[in-house]
């Protein structure tokens, strides 16, 4: 065995930070594809048994790059562990490595199972029945033969939709026409038939049941649109690029009446307000904003327009999380390229690492359209952070890694990142550094490649919303319901000033840690009550219930403080608007002026919701690191502080408080509406960003 193998595996075990194994297990992996004896295989294979969590998973990576036949039965075996994240990154490893018959049904067990490690399996089956496709379409059917649960029937169906060749084929049409077939596997085998050679056959049963109402009958119309069968004419005016821009785990509509709620978070937002701004500027005609909806409204959403259109994109499943949504895989890719596909996207603009990136960044190669990416340091800040903290170690890290997907979201980004046409990079006060430390990338040495873009609020929805608190009159819906809140407040907490927070339930979006740091400090809790604002507290998800189990356990501590606490739950952007405007003038015989807000996230790339508080005239509180700290002036219009220690939270609400009541708050205000109008608008971002569009189809059409 080469010493260069064991030191690759050194570097890995001797790592300091969680972020470098990211880049030493790639190392690793380069080490050992140059190795194809057994005695690799044995040093590999012990590792993977180790208590050490991090170095497995690397090491599990490393023995798909060994040329010898004993990773494939490692690798293989590893599919039956008792470990699950074993079991997930050995089926995401076997993509490497030629199909093997005994690995065949085992994979197709781990595609029963579900969830992410599905679909990496499902990945693997798809790639291995180019090759293999009797093999991997009897091991599929025989699964079928014995599966009732509707969710695994549909997602075996799918997984023969990925597998070439006749076998499959019929299997599909048997399926589709199947009258006691589950109506979820029936949708999945016609869909699959949208993306296969237009046969007699295919045809003739796509047709049939296009004619029909309800569900199904939606997703044969669109498969008939995939075959080519019915044809939705492209239209529009032809003025101006078409950009497409996604983000599939939100409930996208124009009023952005979901934002808070689930993962409708600030990219919701947003996406529409700057594809409104993109439509309207020079250079862009159409902007195609997709997100998830349902068979019917995806197509309706195909009829030919300019302007910005919201195009869903039917997943077939039910809305969930994002770290739960990639078995989505299948289904996104399809409606994506139905989308790109008819409305001819000349350029598509991804950000993040979640399946909805995947699945466009695949489309967008077959079809041969330009990616442009902003890269931002996720998961890798996230699990930097955690690093930190010690939520994140080597013990633990497979654990974790199953429920976030931590690795295969790096690799996520780094293969974006080195297929993108062009990417952006949110500002940061180190941002070559941060770069460098944790994704290892040089910023300095491709400037051509790189150009920094804020982001922007619409000033005009801050504008409103202090008119609206001028208006004479009884006061409007918005304004009502904050006066009901605070109403309902015991009289001793009315009249005093809100600490104010808007964003998701979510562990990295901190706020329980806010409730803490607020609630821990009895001065502080007497002195201002809390509004948290966000959430589906109707039909929580995961997330949000832990958030929520989370912050019922501080209450539980401090009982004095749980009187002051306002959670009305998600809100649309416009209401919030108002409310923080409110809570920087105060209400007459309601809550008092000179208010605060609070971003207490774990990390913050940008933060919109910071800058809408700041524009409505608030002292913010925001993170020392990531996009806050480029804006925020420390000690002047806001406070930075180290939002992973609840009582530096506290201090810096403490030392916000003394900003918003000392002398000078005209020009405090003025200082900070300057410096957002200058540089953090979303229309100075929309002709920023324009200008980037251009170039990238430019660069393309001459590649």
């Amino acid at each position: 065995m080469a010493q260069s193998l064991q030191r690759a595996l050194d570097e890995v075990q001797q790592a300091p930070f969680v972020v470098d194994v990211l880049r030493s297990g790639d190392r690793l992996a380069a080490a050992a594809g140059g190795e194809d004896g057994p005695a690799a295989v044995r040093l590999l294979a012990g590792v993977v048994q180790e208590p050490d969590e991090l170095t497995a998973v690397a090491a599990v990576h490393a023995l798909a790059r060994v040329f010898d036949d004993g990773a494939d039965a490692v690798l293989t075996e590893l599919l039956s562990h008792p470990r699950p994240f074993l079991r997930e990154h050995a089926s995401w490893a076997l993509q490497r490595r030629l199909p093997r018959i005994d690995a065949i049904g085992r994979l197709v067990g781990v595609v029963v199972t579900g969830g992410f490690p599905g679909v990496l399996a499902q990945r693997t089956l798809g790639q291995w029945g180019d090759c293999a496709p009797e093999q991997v379409a009897l091991a599929v059917e025989g699964a079928l033969a014995g599966a009732s649960g509707p969710s695994i029937r549909s997602r075996l169906v799918e997984t023969l939709g990925l597998v070439p060749g006749p076998l499959a084929g019929r299997a599909l049409l048997a399926h589709a026409t199947d009258a006691h077939e589950h109506p979820a596997a029936r949708a999945s085998a016609v869909a699959a038939l949208g993306d296969r050679p237009a046969d007699g056959a295919a045809v003739a049963v796509v047709r049939g049941l296009s004619t029909t109402e309800g569900d199904l009958g939606d997703v044969a119309r669109l498969a008939a649109i995939d075959l080519g069968l019915d044809v939705v004419e492209h239209g529009g005016s032809g003025t101006g690029l078409t950009v497409a821009q996604l983000f599939l785990h939100a409930d996208i509509d124009r009023d952005i009446s979901r934002a808070g709620a689930g993962d409708n978070g600030g990219v919701a937002t947003l996406l529409v307000r700057l594809g409104d701004a993109l439509a309207t500027g020079p250079g862009v005609g159409r902007v195609l904003t997709l997100s998830r909806g349902t068979a019917r409204d995806a197509r309706d959403a195909l009829a030919p327009a300019d302007g910005h259109l919201l195009t869903p994109v039917p997943l077939l499943a039910e809305a969930t999380s994002a770290p739960q949504a990639w078995p989505s895989r299948i289904a996104a890719e399809r409606g994506i390229r139905r989308v790109l596909r008819t409305h001819r996207a000349d350029v598509l603009h991804l950000r993040m690492a979640e399946v909805g990136s995947l699945a466009a960044a695949e489309v967008a190669r077959e079809l041969g359209i330009p990616v442009v990416f902003t890269l931002a340091p996720d998961p890798h800040a996230v699990i930097h952070a955690l690093d930190m903290t010690g939520g994140l170690h080597r013990g633990n890290f497979g654990t974790e890694d199953a429920r976030e997907h931590y690795w295969f979201r790096a690799r996520l980004v780094q293969r974006l990142a080195e297929e993108s046409a062009h990417i952006v990079l949110f500002p940061r006060p180190e941002l070559q550094h941060d770069m460098r430390e944790l994704l290892g990338l040089d910023v300095a040495g491709q400037p051509g490649r790189f150009t920094v873009v804020p982001e922007g609020i619409d000033l005009g929805v801050s504008a409103a919303a202090a008119a609206e608190l001028e208006r004479p009159g009884s006061p409007g819906p918005a304004l009502a319901e904050l006066d009901a809140l605070v109403a309902a407040l015991p009289e001793h907490r009315r009249r005093l000033p809100l600490v104010v927070s808007v964003g998701r339930l979510h562990r990295v979006k901190g706020m329980a840690t806010l409730v803490e740091a607020w609630a821990g400090d009895p001065e502080l809790a007497e002195r201002c009550n809390l509004l948290v604002v966000g959430g589906d507290l109707a039909d929580p998800s995961q997330d949000e219930r832990e958030q929520l189990s989370r912050i019922a356990e501080v209450l539980a501590r401090f009982p004095g403080a749980a009187d002051g606490l306002l959670m009305p739950g998600h809100r649309p952007n416009d209401v919030v608007a108002v409310w923080l405007a409110a809570a920087c003038e105060g209400r007459a015989d309601g809550i008092g002026p000179a208010g605060v807000y609070v971003c207490s996230s774990l990390k913050e790339e940008f933060g919109l919701a910071l800058l809408e508080a700041l524009a409505s005239g608030l002292v913010v509180v925001g993170p020392a690191a990531g996009g806050p700290a480029t804006y925020i002036d420390d000690g002047v219009t806001g406070v930075l502080v180290d939002t992973r220690r609840p009582d530096e939270v506290a201090r810096a609400i403490r030392a916000a408080f003394d900003l918003a009541t000392a002398p000078g708050q005209a020009e405090r205000v003025r200082r900070a509406r300057e410096r957002i109008d200058a540089d953090f608008t979303v229309q100075a971002m929309s002709k920023r960003l324009s200008t980037i569009y251009a170039g990238a189809v430019r660069t393309a059409a001459r590649s």
